[in-house]
């Protein structure tokens, strides 16, 4: 069976590899296990690729490239317009070929997409993964909204994953998990951090963009009060962006050049070694589905800290581990670890919690998963070759 994989994720083709976000490869990877082939098409990119890209290691993998487009300003997002018609071009000659179709949203060509599935994959199997914000409470982008409509009316005629369990949730919404490493992984994790406990510096971690959206700044300002408060800790910020410079300007400006270290993006062996360290991972960020980065740290231990969004709260109180915190609620952050340095035992309990909670997000459940998604609904037998 040939999947095809529609997303906007950027890939970067150098010195004669293709290379791609870490994370969504090693996805990948794992799922072209189930299919005789899988084709990626998605956006190519020139130049270096990011310290936190992979090049697929699944032979069955091909890539099918598209010129990107888009962005955060609004002539960005104007340039989507001027790519639609190649993009259809594209899509509709792989959709043509392929046996079953993945479309991996929210995104602007993630909703061309959806209007080229519904034009030319009638009756083939469609699977869409919803990665963002199933229930956002504050207002999205109109591309946004029109793709979680599109899909809440089943205008595909497929099924959707989301994150997170919704009182409203009609039977073609499913809930899946995030997945983000293996059990061999997990199991070598879990190994790693059997006699973890929380110690002086405290050791925090933030993994993701440099930008506000996902909350630098106010991990900045949650820094800057624990060291007013006399608390011991280093922090270690993980990512990259265009203003990671004026961050890092901020934090001595905030007298924290000793206490915060900038080390950009790490691939995701590096990525382990700050896992295994750290007490806390936080995560102050205005909107997400649920973000890899808390599981892959609740593997080692880490307490995650987090913004009251999306699925985010539902998995830590499932896990009994952490916080979901009310969004640019700066205090309770601060209060919440103090907190955790006042009763260990605490923070001990928790860091256990979170290693058996991580077990749910390993590739194995998720393979099962999407092969009962395929059996149950299309009566396809998917096997792991």
């Amino acid at each position: 069976m040939r999947l095809l994989v529609i997303s906007h994720t950027p890939h970067y083709q150098y010195m004669g590899t293709i290379s791609a976000w870490g994370s969504t490869v090693r996805e990948l990877d794992q799922l072209a296990s189930l299919f005789d082939e899988l084709v990626h098409l998605a956006p190519s990119h020139s130049g270096t690729p990011p310290g936190s890209s992979l090049a697929y290691s699944n032979s069955k993998i091909s890539f099918i490239p598209v010129k990107p487009a888009g962005g955060g300003r609004f002539k960005d997002k104007l340039s989507i317009i001027g790519q639609i018609p190649a993009w259809l071009a594209a899509m509709k000659k792989e959709i043509k070929e392929a046996d079953a179709i993945h479309i991996r949203c929210p995104a602007g060509i993630s909703l061309v997409a959806l209007f080229a599935q519904w034009m030319w994959a009638r009756g083939k199997p469609t699977w869409v993964k919803y990665a963002g914000n199933w229930k956002p409470e504050k207002l999205e982008s109109l591309t946004y909204r029109i793709q979680r409509l599109w899909l809440r009316q089943n205008f595909h005629q497929g099924v959707v994953t989301v994150n997170g369990s919704w009182s409203d949730q009609p039977e073609h919404i499913i809930t899946f998990n995030n997945p983000s490493f293996s059990r061999a992984e997990w199991v070598q994790a879990k190994g790693e951090v059997e006699d973890k406990n929380l110690s002086f510096p405290l050791n925090l971690l933030f993994v993701g963009r440099v930008d506000e959206g996902k909350g630098i700044g106010k991990v900045l300002t949650i820094a800057s009060r624990l060291s007013n408060e006399g608390v011991s800790f280093h922090l270690n910020v993980i990512g990259d962006g265009p203003d990671k410079l004026q961050y890092e300007v901020l934090a001595r400006q905030q007298d924290l050049a000793e206490q915060v270290t900038f080390l950009g993006w790490k691939n995701r062996l590096e990525l382990n070694d700050f896992y295994r360290d750290a007490h806390f991972i936080l995560l102050p960020t205005l909107s997400e589905g649920w973000p890899k980065v808390l599981s892959e740290a609740m593997s080692y231990g880490v307490v995650p800290l987090s913004t009251a969004v999306s699925s985010i709260p539902q998995i830590l109180t499932r896990a009994q581990t952490g916080r979901a915190i009310p969004a640019g609620d700066i205090e309770a952050y601060v209060k919440a670890i103090i907190g955790y340095t006042e009763d260990p035992s605490t923070w001990q309990r928790e860091s256990k919690n979170s290693v058996v909670a991580a077990e749910a997000f390993t590739y194995e459940n998720y393979l099962k998963a999407v092969s009962k998604l395929f059996n149950t609904r299309w009566k396809l037998e998917l096997g792991i070759s």
